[in-house]
C-alpha cells in the first residue's frame, strides 16, 4: 500500500509520501551504526534526563499528537490523547528503572567474583502497527533507548505522519542524530533492512503471517526477535461472576480502539445458566455505543482504519451469519463517508465460522455458551492464538484452574486484558514469542555477558 495519510472518518487522502531510495536507507543504516558507537557509552544517568525530558515533550504536545493519531487511524480523540499521555508514562517507567533492571546480577561461584552485565547490542528494527501508533513504539523505544540500543522504526504505512512525529519528539527531548530514526518505507523493503549486517535484531508487532516471514529470514540471520503478533482473546464469564461489572466490562473489552486491539476480548464464553441474561444485556450496552467523528467528545466508536479492514470485518461477519450465526444487534456497514461499522453481537456461532475460528479486527462480539468450567477452558484453548484471556469468577478454585490451564501470556481475573508498564506482555503459540514492558522487556534486546574472575 502506498505511504499515505487516509482520514478514516471521511476516506480522504490527506497527505502523500516518497518512500526512502535504496541510498537513503543506507545512510540512515550508517547514521544509526555510527550513532550506536558513541550512545552505548552514554551513562544511564544521560539516558535518564533525556527519557524524562521525552515524557515532558508528550505531555506537553498531546492534544496536537492526539490529533495526528486520530486522523490517520480513526480512534477517538479522547483515547489518542491518553495513549500520548501513556506513552510518557512508559518513558518515566524505564527512565527510573532501567539502571535497576540492567545492574550487574553478582553470583556465588568459586570464583573470586562472577557476574552477569547487561549490554546493548546495537541498531534495532522495530516493524510496528497502525492499531496504538504511539503506545506500541514507545513501548520498544523507552527500554531499547534506556538499554542503550538505538531504533531504526518501520511504521505502518497507513501512519506516516505519527512515524515523523516519533522521531522529533526524541530529536526535541536531546537525544543524539542516529539515536532514533523513521524509515518511510513500504512492507516490501522490511527483508533489504533487516538482511543488513548493521541491524542486530528486530521486532514486530502484527498478524501471524507477518511475524512469521520476518522471524524466518532473521532465524536464518541468526539475529534476535520479539514478536507480538494476533489474539482471539477468551471472555469467560461464570455464574459466581459479578454480572454487572462483567458485561460493563465486555462492552469496553470488545470496544476499545474502535475494536481494533490484539487483547480485545473477541469470544465471549458464558455458562448456560447465566447466557441468556448476559447476552441480552450485553447487547443493550453494546446498543447504546454512539458511533461517529472521532474527533467529536461524545463519540464511544470511531471508524475502522481502513477500507480493507471494513470490508473484511463486513464479510467475516456476512459469512458467519450464512452459516447460521444469530444478530443480536448491529452486523452492517453503515452508509456513510468514511469506514463505519456497527458495534456487533453475535450468539449460535457454529463451529467454522469466521466469527469462531478466525481474528475479526472491528468491533465484533461473539458470543458461546458452555455447559461448565471444563468445556469453558477447552473452548477457551481452541484457538491457535494465545495472547491474554479475562475470567470472572468469585470462587477461588475456578481462578486457580483457569489460571493454570488456561493457555495464554495473560490472564486477567474480573478485569479486562490491558498493558502496563510495570508487567510483562506477550503471548505464547500463535501469538508470538518473547515479551514486552517490565524488566523482561528491556532484557529481551541485551546481551547477557557472564563474566569469571579467578
Amino acid at each position: 500500500m502506498p505511504i499515505a495519510t487516509v482520514n478514516p472518518a471521511t476516506g480522504e487522502v490527506l497527505e502523500t509520501f516518497e518512500p526512502l531510495s535504496d541510498e537513503q536507507i543506507d545512510r540512515k543504516l550508517q547514521l544509526a551504526t555510527d550513532a550506536f558507537r558513541a550512545y552505548r557509552k552514554t551513562s544511564f544517568a544521560e539516558r535518564r534526563e533525556k527519557m524524562l525530558r521525552t515524557a515532558e515533550v508528550l505531555e506537553s504536545r498531546r492534544e496536537e499528537l492526539g490529533r495526528i493519531i486520530t486522523t490517520e487511524m480513526g480512534k477517538t480523540l479522547r483515547s489518542a490523547v491518553a495513549e500520548v499521555e501513556k506513552s510518557a508514562w512508559g518513558c518515566r517507567y524505564y527512565a527510573e528503572h532501567a539502571e535497576g533492571f540492567l545492574a550487574d546480577e553478582v553470583i556465588e561461584t568459586n570464583a573470586r567474583k562472577s557476574y552477569v552485565r547487561y549490554q546493548p547490542l546495537g541498531p534495532v528494527l522495530a516493524v510496528m502497527p497502525w492499531n496504538f501508533p504511539f503506545w506500541q513504539v514507545f513501548r520498544f523505544a523507552a527500554p531499547a533507548l534506556m538499554a542503550g540500543n538505538v531504533g531504526l522504526l518501520k511504521h505502518a504505512s497507513n501512519v506516516p505522519q505519527c512515524a515523523l512525529a516519533i522521531e522529533e519528539v526524541f530529536r526535541e527531548a536531546g537525544f543524539p542524530e542516529g539515536v532514533f530514526q523513521t524509515l518511510l518505507i513500504g512492507s516490501d523493503r522490511v527483508e533489504r533492512v533487516l538482511s543488513d549486517p548493521r541491524v542486530v535484531a528486530a521486532t514486530l508487532t502484527g498478524s501471524d503471517a507477518a511475524g512469521s516471514r520476518v522471524a524466518s529470514q532473521a532465524g536464518r540471520l541468526i539475529k534476535t526477535t520479539v514478536l507480538e503478533l494476533g489474539g482471539s482473546d477468551p471472555y469467560v464469564v461464570t455464574p459466581s461472576a459479578h454480572l454487572d461489572a462483567a458485561v460493563k466490562t465486555a462492552v469496553q473489552a470488545r470496544n476499545q480502539n474502535n475494536g481494533q486491539s490484539c487483547i480485545a476480548a473477541k469470544r465471549f464464553i458464558v455458562f448456560d445458566q447465566i447466557a441468556d441474561e448476559f447476552e441480552r444485556r450485553f447487547a443493550e450496552q453494546v446498543g447504546t455505543l454512539r458511533v461517529g467523528d472521532p474527533m467529536d467528545d461524545s463519540t464511544d466508536v470511531g471508524p475502522l482504519a481502513m477500507e480493507q479492514i471494513v470490508r473484511g470485518v463486513d464479510e467475516q461477519v456476512r459469512s458467519s451469519v450464512r452459516m447460521g450465526a444469530r444478530v443480536l444487534i448491529g452486523g452492517r456497514r453503515l452508509d456513510r463517508p468514511g469506514f463505519y461499522y456497527e458495534p456487533t453481537v453475535l450468539a449460535r456461532v457454529p463451529d467454522g465460522a469466521p466469527a469462531r475460528c478466525e481474528e475479526i479486527f472491528g468491533p465484533v462480539a461473539s458470543v458461546f455458551r458452555v455447559k461448565d468450567l471444563d468445556e469453558a477452558i477447552a473452548l477457551a484453548n481452541d484457538t491457535k492464538y494465545g495472547l491474554g484471556a479475562s475470567v470472572w469468577t468469585s470462587d477461588e478454585a475456578e481462578r486457580q484452574r483457569f489460571v493454570d490451564e488456561i493457555e495464554a501470556g495473560m490472564v486477567f481475573v474480573n478485569g479486562m486484558v490491558a498493558s502496563d508498564p510495570r508487567l510483562p506482555f506477550g503471548g505464547v503459540k500463535a501469538s508470538g514469542y518473547g515479551r514486552e514492558l517490565s524488566e523482561l522487556g528491556i532484557r529481551e534486546f541485551v546481551n547477557a555477558k557472564t563474566v569469571w574472575i579467578g
